[in-house]
């Protein structure tokens, strides 16, 4: 039977509806060392100016509360929605037993990821980790549970990668390809923010024997904001994402990169998808701030759902790739070929 390993347990591929592909609803981005004497809290008078910094203010990077996840992912599911990836990992904040909460309270699937965020957030044992370490790691939390839980993760990632790559990231990638040569599990990666960097991280993967056809590059959106390079990792087999759906402001905080426009970004996907490429892209929301979600006033998890069929339809999307990008292609990503537990 074809599943998809959720955190209560395997799922059956067929049961699962609308996918989320990459999201956060549990997670800490405060990095380590943080003076937080700068956090102040969100309130409707601030709200805007904290989330055009997104994560500058520390109260804004985290949230730790299982029922405010529970109540995101009730709106989510009002809006049709049926699955969501939590790609937080190692380093940011990850929570499986409250995963667990959430998802029994909102009846909404939750995957939860295995694998290591970029190697400022990492604690100084898995800096100094090697290959077959995180690759032992990777696979216990796949196949046994994470952090002795037994809450079993469904997907490799989101990977972070800085730019140049940290030595223990680009282990951390050839690890993923080894846990998922025995798994099949896809890998989802955090690239540096560089034109070059994705196709440094596939050079790495492919060298370590990674499927590159289940592996998803994130943030296409400030890392190759308006297509250029695309073509060329589209050619490698590689999957490509489009993840700051809802975020619509002039340039990414972290540096100058001017960002598209939910329209601009469904443009090239419609471009993209006309020359074949249909199957290799997915979209999400990249939920990773409290201003973005619904409790402080953002769009939720449900945005793409709720106000991109307009968009769309504008652009007359073909039924089918609608379809492939909210449902069939994360679905491939995720589905295990194994008997559920």
């Amino acid at each position: 039977m074809s599943v998809v390993r959720c955190v209560t347990g395997d799922m059956a591929a067929a049961a699962v509806g609308t996918v989320m592909f990459h999201e956060h609803l549990l997670f800490n981005f405060v990095p380590p060392g943080t003076d937080t004497r700068s956090a102040v809290p969100i309130t409707p008078e601030n709200r805007w100016q904290i989330d055009y910094l997104s994560n500058a203010n520390p109260t804004n990077a985290r949230q730790d509360d299982p029922a405010v996840a529970a109540a995101e992912l009730a709106a989510f599911r009002a809006d049709g929605g049926g699955l969501i990836v939590d790609q937080s990992v190692i380093g940011i904040g990850r929570d499986p037993a409250g995963l667990v909460s959430a998802s029994q309270a909102s009846g909404v699937a939750v995957v939860a990821a295995t694998g290591t965020y970029t190697a400022r957030y990492l604690p100084p044992e898995l800096r100094e980790a090697g290959v077959d370490d995180l690759a032992a790691l990777f696979l216990t939390e796949i196949q046994d549970g994470i952090d002795n839980t037994g809450i079993r993760a469904g997907l490799i990632g989101e990977i972070g990668i800085s730019w140049p790559p940290e030595p223990v990231e680009e282990r951390a990638l050839q690890a993923a390809a080894i846990a998922q040569q025995q798994t099949g599990v896809a890998i989802s990666v955090h690239p540096g923010r560089s034109p070059a960097a994705c196709t440094r991280i596939l050079d790495v993967l492919q060298d370590a024997g990674a499927d590159l056809t289940r592996v998803v590059l994130c943030h296409m959106d400030r890392t190759h904001p308006d297509g250029t390079g695309i073509a060329a990792l589209l050619a490698r087999g590689a999957v490509i994402e489009w993840d700051f759906f809802g975020i619509e402001q002039s340039h990414y905080w972290m540096d100058e990169t001017e960002l598209p426009t939910d329209l601009q970004r469904l443009r090239l996907i419609r471009d993209f998808a006309a020359r074949g490429h249909w199957a290799q892209i997915v979209i999400s929301q990249d939920i990773c701030t409290r201003t973005r979600m619904t409790r402080w006033g953002g769009h939720g998890y449900g945005h793409v759902l709720r106000n991109l069929p307009a968009l769309m339809a504008r652009l007359e999307f073909p039924a089918g790739l609608i379809e492939a990008l909210q449902r069939t292609t994360p679905l491939r990503l995720l589905t295990l070929k194994e008997t559920p537990a």
